[in-house]
């Protein structure tokens, strides 16, 4: 007996197959991409009432804590409400807002600064002793601009 004849489908057909998974992929990864990106837009703060900047210079400052010497090395950006005119830099209280932020600094952990939380802690801790001892300057946020933890 004859062996049953052999259906072959068509070139055009696997290359239509073909192209219709690589359109899916494309799509789906178009889809991913979107998403993501507004996911993290969506994290991000909304409005801010930072009007200006005002950077400090970078301090260096021993901490307290574990037996070992520990040292910590940030730089600071004060976030103000209002803007700082060119010629008022001179009238900002330096002394004062270096003393309070040495003062916060010194006394932070250093294991607790490795961590994200002890970071947050620490913005938490500086905003507060500065909007307290230094209300004038109107500071809404702290950014930090440079961060080292050396144990």
């Amino acid at each position: 007996m004859p062996d049953p004849p052999v259906i072959r489908a068509p070139r055009n057909r696997k290359k239509s197959v073909m192209l219709a998974v690589a359109l899916v992929l494309v799509l789906s990864a178009g889809g991913i991409f979107a998403w993501l990106n507004l996911s993290h837009s969506d994290s991000a703060p909304e409005t801010s009432d930072v009007q200006s900047t005002l950077a400090l210079e970078t301090f260096v400052v021993n901490l307290t804590g574990s037996g070992d010497r520990a040292f910590l090395r940030v730089g600071i950006t004060l976030g103000l409400s209002h803007p700082l005119a060119s010629g008022r830099q001179d009238k900002v209280p330096m002394a004062l807002v270096r003393d309070t932020v040495l003062a916060v600094l010194s006394s932070a952990q250093p294991e607790q600064l490795l961590q994200p939380e002890g970071k947050r802690r620490l913005k938490a801790e500086l905003l507060r002793a500065l909007q307290e001892r230094v209300p004038q300057l109107g500071i809404q946020d702290i950014y930090f601009t440079e961060f080292l933890v050396q144990m």
